[in-house]
């Protein structure tokens, strides 16, 4: 938790330095995964925490969702369970893209649960644990990304080597449980409640964040909250339930003025219809926030909207200030936050609010807020 002086420490060092400033707070984070334990009280809600728990920060989210009674964890690489563990020495940590081949050594000593998604994977991990380590059981119900075919999975009702292989909980994941009246999403939980049913003795999950909104039959035994832990709307085209996380702010470095017929940036992507006042932000691509915003992205500036103009460049950004009256050098922007949640952002950028989100850079001041 920040200390109100280590705060305005910070905020101190991020305006004399130019830079941008990217708050996390965490209140909202553990809010939220509340939120989606109390909406299905008959399930364990997990967490989702890989790509550096979407950009917010393991090390600030994990312990952050263990304290708030999060105890099952997902991340997707060996690398990213290792980080994990050593800020979550007790709980059940699940790595989603399986057991690379001569694995099994370092999973074990970092007593990580590998999500088994082929025979291979489970004979391997069968035959270094011999049921001494638990795992995960993956299996695909119409991603054809990962996972055995649900035939497979069936055949393998009944066989010792799920005992020898530790196998503790069967899953699969959701294609599109963001569009509800999918019929591929019925497929897959008919599909999915036939593999469970030939599994009784083990849990089961298939709730991702969008999958938690669905019916009981999609809830099972554990959801898998990711995206919408972090603030994204896990029922697009509706108002969002879950509270913002992340705030976005840059530094404006100039301020001018310019003349109709003059342009700004590269390769003079923008001309001014008319006499306008531009600032110049401390943030680009470089910061993780995309090119692809160029001309269509906004900024809030004193609580007034305004356009991103011509090419985002490496470092930073160019907004028409022209009717925000308190834009001046040393001022800030918001790019994230209020009325531009990650879901808004990522639409005017031609994308998703996950690739805002995951793509977060590094160069920000960060501040964690509890």
């Amino acid at each position: 938790m920040a200390s109100a002086q280590s705060t305005a420490e910070t905020t101190a060092q991020h305006r004399a330095g130019h830079g941008a400033r990217l708050t996390v707070d965490l209140s909202a984070v553990t809010a939220n995964w509340r939120r989606l334990a109390a909406h299905a009280p008959q399930a364990e809600c997990g967490a989702v925490v890989k790509a550096d728990a979407y950009g917010c920060g393991l090390a600030a989210v994990a312990p952050a969702l263990w304290r708030a009674g999060c105890r099952t964890f997902f991340v997707a690489h060996l690398s990213e369970g290792i980080a994990a563990r050593a800020l979550l020495p007790e709980a059940a940590i699940y790595v989603l893209n399986g057991l690379p081949p001569g694995g099994a050594e370092a999973f074990r000593a970092h007593a990580l649960r590998p999500v088994l998604g082929s025979g291979e994977e489970l004979a391997e991990w069968a035959a270094a644990t011999q049921g001494a380590s638990p795992a995960a059981l993956h299996v695909d119900t119409g991603m054809n990304r990962l996972g055995l075919r649900v035939e497979e999975a069936l055949a393998l009702s009944g066989d010792p080597v799920i005992a020898r292989a530790g196998i503790d909980l069967v899953m699969s994941h959701l294609v599109s449980a963001e569009q509800p009246d999918d019929p591929l999403t019925a497929h897959q939980a008919e599909a999915f409640a036939r593999v469970r049913a030939a599994f009784p003795h083990l849990r089961a999950s298939l709730a991702n964040s969008s999958g938690t909104c669905l019916a009981d039959d999609a809830r099972h035994d554990l959801l898998r909250p990711g995206y919408c832990l972090f603030g994204g709307n896990p029922e697009p085209g509706r108002a969002n339930p879950m509270r913002p996380v992340v705030r976005l702010e840059a530094t404006i470095l100039q301020v001018r003025q310019v003349e109709a017929g003059e342009t700004c940036g590269y390769n003079a992507r923008w001309r001014a219809p008319a006499p306008r006042r531009l600032a110049t932000l401390s943030l680009g691509y470089a910061d993780g926030y995309p090119r692809s915003a160029s001309n269509s992205g906004h900024a809030l500036v004193g609580g007034v909207l305004c356009p991103m103009l011509g090419l985002i460049s490496m470092d930073l950004i160019i907004l028409d200030v022209t009717h925000a009256p308190e834009a001046r050098r040393g001022g800030t922007a918001t790019l994230i936050g209020d009325s531009l949640d990650i879901d808004t952002v990522g639409q005017a950028a031609g994308t998703i609010g996950y690739e805002i989100l995951t793509g977060l850079g590094s160069r920000y001041v960060r501040i964690a807020i509890e």
